[in-house]
């Protein structure tokens, strides 16, 4: 029975490119690869393999990795091995997951599918921990059956059984597995909801995982509204990259501002979400002072790895090397790339200047001399350009022995009269 409504789960996926699964050796995983293979002998289904992160936290990693070999070996499934680093962070537990998705997202090619072993249990753990902590509908709305993960896809077709479920198949096939002992380790926060908790209120309400199970269906499903009304709000504020070589996201601000505040957060958690960590409720009185700035104050809301400014009527998303502090160091002039540390590279090609020329940057007070508009502060015309305060410090600019500026990267109609119109002077940012 079991099998029968687990290939149901899986059926949306069956012409898929290769499916991988995703390991531990616990009870869970062994369940989710056991019936993979049951039903592999029945059913025409894609190359699997198995895969097992060594996180290297624990002595006895190496003998998990040693079971998980062995039983694929008795299921003739092929097992990869992936060792990762996990960073040192206050939660050891987020550290280890990022490492493990990380590994996971680099070994999914287009069309691959991972295979993961979150059951009803763990959604019911996820909802208790998250409503503890005061989570809104998106992170209330628990764990997603499916997501998109590097090039593949992440699907979990557990989630509609309980560990009871699980546990009962295992012993139904004398299946063998490994009990992590941090497992019973209640300073753990689901460890403490798993067994201090929930066993307390299943006493009373006997199907309370099922229960909750339901709930975040409900949520999932009014977040999924939020998200369509956000998407149409977020249609007004679309905006066209003001250079191609200015990467950074954008939105136009004034659209954003005529919703209420409740729009605003959600329209704008859901275009944040794209690219890094949603704010939670207390950090997005940061969005409050950043639209409520005077206008020349060019402010910027500090996020997770992350700023967003404002200028120009825009907002704009930093992250990566965009936070990085270019390293103004004078470089040899060549023909070949010339690459700028924590700010991308340069090409120039053509007629260069015949006396000696250097790379730097913006230092304040900078004048050229164009052919047609005499002497210009380098100041106005980025104003002119409505060139946005958080990239006029990291544009090169090609100065004579003296310091005069006779060309700015990626602005041909700022080169001094006295540089020839050959002259092609670009930068590219690291992510250009």
């Amino acid at each position: 029975m079991l099998t029968q409504e687990f290939y149901k789960q899986v059926l949306p996926w069956v012409k898929a490119n290769r499916w991988f699964i995703g390991l531990s050796g616990g009870m869970d995983s062994t369940v989710l690869l056991h019936l993979l293979v049951m039903l592999k002998k029945n059913y025409v289904l894609p190359e699997m393999t198995a895969i097992y992160i060594h996180h290297g936290l624990q002595q006895v990693a190496d003998d998990w990795a040693l079971h998980c070999q062995n039983l694929c070996q008795e299921l003739a499934i092929p097992l990869h091995i992936t060792r990762v680093k996990v960073a040192k962070r206050s939660s050891l537990e987020e550290a280890a997951r990022d490492a493990r998705y990380q590994a996971f997202s680099e070994l999914l090619k287009a069309g691959d599918v991972l295979f993961t072993a979150q059951h009803q249990n763990d959604q019911a753990e996820t909802l208790m921990f998250r409503l503890v902590r005061g989570a809104g509908v998106r992170g209330l709305a628990g764990i997603p059956k499916q997501r998109k993960l590097g090039l593949g896809e992440l699907v979990r077709p557990l989630l509609s059984f309980t560990h009871k479920q699980l546990k009962d198949y295992a012993l139904a096939n004398a299946l063998q597995w490994i009990e992590d002992p941090t497992n019973q380790d209640i300073h753990y926060a689901r460890n403490y909801l798993r067994h201090k908790v929930i066993p307390v209120l299943q006493q009373q309400w006997p199907s309370v995982i099922t229960n909750i199970g339901q709930a975040t269906c409900h949520l999932q499903e009014a977040q999924q509204l939020l998200t369509e009304l956000a998407l149409q709000d977020l249609q007004e504020a679309q905006v066209k990259p003001l250079y191609a070589w200015l990467t950074p996201p954008s939105l136009l601000l004034e659209p954003l501002t005529r919703l209420s505040l409740a729009r605003q957060k959600n329209a704008l958690s859901c275009w944040l979400s794209r690219y890094v960590l949603v704010p939670n409720s207390h950090h997005w009185q940061g969005w409050q002072q950043l639209i409520a700035a005077k206008e020349d104050a060019n402010p910027i809301w500090q996020l997770q790895h992350a700023e967003l400014h404002r200028a120009n009527g825009r907002i704009w998303l930093l992250s990566g090397h965009w936070l990085e502090q270019p390293i103004d160091k004078k470089l040899p002039i060549t023909t070949n790339p010339i690459q700028l540390e924590n700010n991308g590279q340069v090409i120039l090609a053509g007629q260069l200047p015949s006396n000696s020329v250097a790379l730097s940057y913006r230092q304040g007070g900078e004048v050229i001399e164009l052919a047609n508009r005499g002497r210009r502060d380098l100041k106005r015309l980025f104003n002119e350009q409505a060139i946005p305060p958080f990239v006029r410090n990291r544009i090169p600019l090609l100065v004579d022995q003296q310091g005069k500026l006779l060309a700015v990267a990626n602005f041909p109609q700022w080169h001094a009269k006295t540089v020839s119109s050959t002259l092609i002077f670009k930068w590219l940012p690291n992510d250009c």
